[in-house]
């Protein structure tokens, strides 16, 4: 056995008793939508961009990292005992690069990165990465290899 719900009107929108259920005229976000749903939350605003891109700074001079001496990098980055490295040699610098831009955090990158030198390294670097890091920091950061004339 049915029971018809008595209609009412709030607002000029028709009420059914079943509000619980979403209508295909719900507001999102303040706009009123129909069959086609906004997605406005915050983690939409990743949809577009790889898990690498999110990672990255926006720009090259975003980044802070140290012209020379030596990092020590923490614990949640490098767990294999090998954690100092000297930014002044390269393949140390290398190394350091790799791992903070596979395995870092944003204010990672910003803080061991320096840009300069990442710019610098580029060519070699970029080898050492994944192909999704790599396309993530060439369209991100505009990182290129140095074209030959």
């Amino acid at each position: 056995m049915s029971v018809a719900l008595p209609e009412s009107t709030a607002g000029g929108v028709p009420v059914t008793g079943r509000e619980d259920l979403p209508s295909q005229d719900d507001l999102v976000n303040g706009v009123r939508v129909g069959r086609l749903v906004t997605d406005n939350s915050p983690m939409s605003v990743f949809a577009g961009r790889s898990p690498e891109a999110a990672r990255l700074p926006d720009r090259l001079d975003d980044l802070h990292g140290p012209w020379q001496g030596v990092v020590v990098l923490p614990v949640h980055l490098t767990w294999h005992g090998l954690r100092e490295f000297d930014v002044a040699l390269e393949r140390p610098r290398l190394l350091l690069y790799s791992i903070v831009l596979s395995q870092g955090r944003r204010n990672d990158l910003a803080r061991f990165v320096n840009p300069r030198r990442l710019r610098d390294d580029w060519p070699q670097l970029r080898l050492l990465l994944s192909r999704p890091m790599r396309r993530a920091c060439e369209r991100k950061l505009g990182l290129r290899m140095p074209s030959v004339t």
